[in-house]
């Protein structure tokens, strides 16, 4: 367990995202707070005074106090099978009422899971503490798409994050046709932004319409020379043939133009990417955007062969909702 907030945080997506169709599959028991409220994608709240029929409304999963020695526990499916790199068990608000101890567990199974699933120990019974967040880094390189908290023995859990490398097989896809090479279900994700002050640079990869201003990628005022910019690592390497810009309820802060690079990446870390990407190939010249509107570019694509890799420059600044990538993959 880490107290400062590591880097899987940032690098790799939640796949226990509701969005994302993560569910609580079962749980023993949630007799103060439903346990979907543990997967709620908005950060666990606070709200003073409130009750319902069975106690005070706790943002979270909460059970009742058990008197018979056992413990309590909860099953998650994933929404997108993949490597888990990270855990946060998050306690916030939950002070006099949190578990004294948590262990995770995770199994990959098509079926419905049970006692006798394979299920593999992550993180061992390990101590909690209140209104906390408790960060794990996880070593296993297996594939799983379930995992299952148990609480030692009872009490309230805010948020569970489950944080991973989506594993999808490029065999299985049909490479005649056009995939949002961009899209979270394939496993593209976010690996370096110069600033993400008002909403994460991961958001633009995220299923469907975005659902607001803070549902996008959003830097803040730039006051000096130069423009924003973030960095895709593509789920699948492919020839990119329509892109998607949308900058759906940004209005008086959408950026006023913006260009994609492309470039076919073999190694190299986050930061050498970030130096490379300064002199990959332009995919999509500067294009004037608008507000609260899909752009959707073409004829303007410019042909660079597959690519692993894209930056999006902002000129200067500003937010996008959503980017769509449509290619052919190469894999």
């Amino acid at each position: 367990m880490t107290d400062t907030i590591p880097e899987f945080i940032h690098q790799w997506i939640n796949l226990a995202q509701p969005r994302l169709g993560a569910e609580i599959v079962s749980c023993s028991d949630d007799f103060f707070a439903a346990c979907s409220r543990m997967l709620s994608p908005e950060a666990a709240q606070f709200i003073d005074g409130k009750f319902d029929d069975n106690g005070k409304w706790m943002d979270g999963w909460e059970t009742r106090r058990r008197r018979d020695g056992g413990y309590d526990n909860a099953i998650v499916r994933l929404g997108l099978a993949g490597e888990i790199k990270g855990i946060d068990i998050d306690t916030t608000h939950f002070t006099g009422n949190y578990p004294p101890a948590a262990a995770l567990e995770a199994c990959y199974s098509e079926t419905a899971v049970d006692e006798n699933s394979d299920w593999q120990c992550l993180i061992p019974s390990t101590r909690l503490q209140g209104d906390s967040h408790h960060y794990f880094e996880i070593d296993n390189p297996a594939c799983f798409n379930h995992v299952r908290l148990n609480i030692y023995p009872d009490g309230g859990v805010a948020r569970l994050r489950v944080h991973g490398r989506v594993i999808n097989d490029a065999a299985t896809l049909d490479k005649k046709t056009l995939h949002d090479l961009a899209s979270v279900t394939l496993g593209a994700r976010a690996i370096a932004w110069n600033d993400a002050h008002f909403g994460a640079a991961a958001n633009l990869l995220n299923p469907g319409k975005g659902i607001n201003m803070g549902d996008g990628w959003e830097t803040r005022r730039r006051r000096e020379p130069g423009n924003d910019w973030c960095i895709i690592e593509l789920g699948h390497r492919g020839s990119i043939e329509t892109v998607v810009l949308d900058t759906a309820f940004f209005k008086g802060n959408y950026p006023d133009r913006c260009s994609i690079l492309g470039a076919r990446v073999e190694a190299g870390t986050a930061q050498s990417i970030v130096t490379q990407s300064q002199f990959w190939a332009e995919l999509l010249p500067p294009q004037k955007l608008q507000m609260d509107r899909e752009h959707r570019f073409n004829t303007e694509i410019l042909d660079v062969g597959p690519v692993t890799h894209v930056r999006i420059n902002l000129f200067p600044d500003g937010g996008l909702s959503r980017v769509r990538l449509l290619g052919r993959i190469d894999d």
